[in-house]
C-alpha cells in the first residue's frame, strides 16, 4: 500500500538549531528511494507504506546516534486504494482550483 506523510522529526536536547538532524533525516529518506519533498516545517515523502516507515525509524536512529538524548515526532498520513495519487496530483489540484477564484 503506497502512502504520502508530513513527517516533522524534533531532536530534544540538541540546542536550537536542528538543520543538522533534518539532512541527516534526509540522506536517510534519499537512501530509502523515497519521493520527499523539504518544506519550512518538515517533510513529505511518499512511497510503500513500510518503506516510509522503515526511514523514519533509521531517522530515529541516526538522529539518536548523532548525540540527540530525545526526539519528538508528528506525522500526518494518507493512504488511498481506489487510485494512485502523488504528492505533485495532490497539489495540482488545489491550484487548479485556486486558478479558479
Amino acid at each position: 500500500m503506497k502512502v504520502i506523510i508530513d513527517l516533522c522529526v524534533v531532536p530534544l536536547g540538541v540546542g536550537l538549531s536542528v538543520s543538522r538532524y533534518v539532512a541527516a533525516c534526509h540522506e536517510v529518506i534519499a537512501e530509502a528511494g523515497l519521493k520527499s519533498e523539504l518544506h519550512a516545517y518538515g517533510t513529505n515523502i511518499e512511497g510503500d507504506y513500510d518503506a516510509v516507515f522503515q526511514a523514519v525509524k533509521k531517522c530515529h536512529e541516526k538522529i539518536h546516534k548523532m548525540g540527540a538524548p530525545r526526539i519528538s515526532t508528528t506525522i500526518k498520513l494518507g493512504t488511498r486504494i481506489d487510485r494512485d495519487q502523488t504528492m505533485e496530483d495532490k497539489v495540482k489540484s488545489v491550484q487548479e482550483k485556486l486558478q479558479k477564484v
